[in-house]
């Protein structure tokens, strides 16, 4: 069973690891649609999920243009009173081709959580996550900070959203906007949502120790690195063995991972579940929750033995000398938000 956690320095607990939503939709809709299940099917898992202690889920507008908001919106309606789970949803991404329908301007952010609170059939989200900077994606107009920290405030103020979180971005930008909304009496963001896990270790420079100083909460996504740390893949990106893996979704795997040594790295992880008789998945993510700052990491599952699984690791602690072994092989890597986008 997982137990709940403060999230960095706020008064919001959450469950030891929190529920990633892109898969559950509509399937056919949105970038995800390929691996996309429908209400039916996700029913299971989030059952599942509840009945494992987790009551922690992460969501976006932008899932499914809208979809991924309706069903979880409905099936947590179905399972627990609204004081029971915490929930956060994303504004930045596109929703529409119209020049308003995204980035972080004060209509987009208002509009959007309006539409959000709509599909979800809720009065308030416990979080909202800026999806990136507000000048951190190409097609986004470099909005002021202010108008975007001042919306966002706004909505706190009017009982929409409890809490804010950003989302992968560089440190000082962070650094930046927590500075602009202390200077204002706005609220801050409690949480960081970075790209962090055992191939990707850019953020242990400057984003996580600024986090762990300043009392913001990690909650990383793609702990498993799409699919590399759990054995997805047989050895190479060409090896892919799910529906994900091997569909459309792969163009994205390729953008995000780069590093010589990411398979020789998700080799030492079978070698040490082997050691401890687990899962490569189990490892990995023991890892990344023995690191300093970790809340809550966003994991994504398509079946419910994925979920325990999962859940299981949050009880493994791996030796120093573990740890070392699977982080000696790392080198550094270009920082992705230096090519325009994570």
């Amino acid at each position: 069973m997982l137990k709940p956690v403060q999230l960095g320095n706020s008064g919001l607990h959450v469950s030891q690891l929190c529920l990633g939503t892109m898969n559950f939709g509509v399937p056919g809709q949105g970038h995800q649609g390929s691996w996309t299940l429908d209400i039916d099917d996700s029913r299971e898992i989030f059952r599942a999920a509840i009945d494992l202690g987790l009551f922690y889920f992460d969501c976006a507008n932008f899932y499914g243009i809208g979809a991924c908001e309706e069903v979880i919106g409905k099936l947590l309606r179905e399972m627990l009173p609204r004081d029971e789970y915490v929930l956060t949803t994303k504004v930045a991404m596109p929703m529409g081709s119209n020049a308003n329908m995204s980035g972080l301007s004060r209509k987009h952010i208002i509009e959007g959580m309006d539409r959000s609170l709509q599909r979800l059939g809720v009065d308030y989200v416990d979080q909202l996550i800026i999806h990136r900077h507000p000048h951190g994606m190409p097609w986004h107009v470099a909005v002021p900070i202010e108008e975007t920290l001042g919306a966002l405030n706004d909505l706190v103020k009017a009982g929409k959203v409890l809490y804010l979180g950003g989302s992968s971005m560089f440190a000082w930008q962070f650094a930046e906007l927590q500075m602009t909304a202390e200077r204002h009496g706005w609220a801050k963001f409690i949480s960081m949502q970075n790209h962090y896990n055992l191939i990707y270790r850019e953020e242990e420079r400057e984003m996580n120790p600024y986090c762990v100083q300043s009392g913001v909460g990690l909650t990383p996504w793609s702990p498993l690195a799409r699919g590399i740390l759990a054995g997805s893949y047989k050895g190479g990106l060409d090896g892919g063995t799910t529906k994900r893996s091997s569909g459309a979704d792969m163009d994205r795997t390729l953008a995000l991972y780069r590093g010589e040594n990411d398979f020789k790295i998700a080799q030492r992880v079978i070698e040490t579940a082997e050691k401890y008789g687990k899962a490569p998945a189990q490892i990995a993510l023991a890892w990344l929750l023995s690191k300093p700052g970790v809340c809550a990491p966003v994991v994504g599952v398509s079946k419910v033995s994925q979920l325990v699984g999962l859940v299981e690791a949050t009880d493994i602690v791996l030796g120093p000398d573990d740890i070392d072994y699977l982080e000696e092989l790392y080198r550094p890597l270009d920082n992705l938000l230096t090519l325009g986008m994570s």
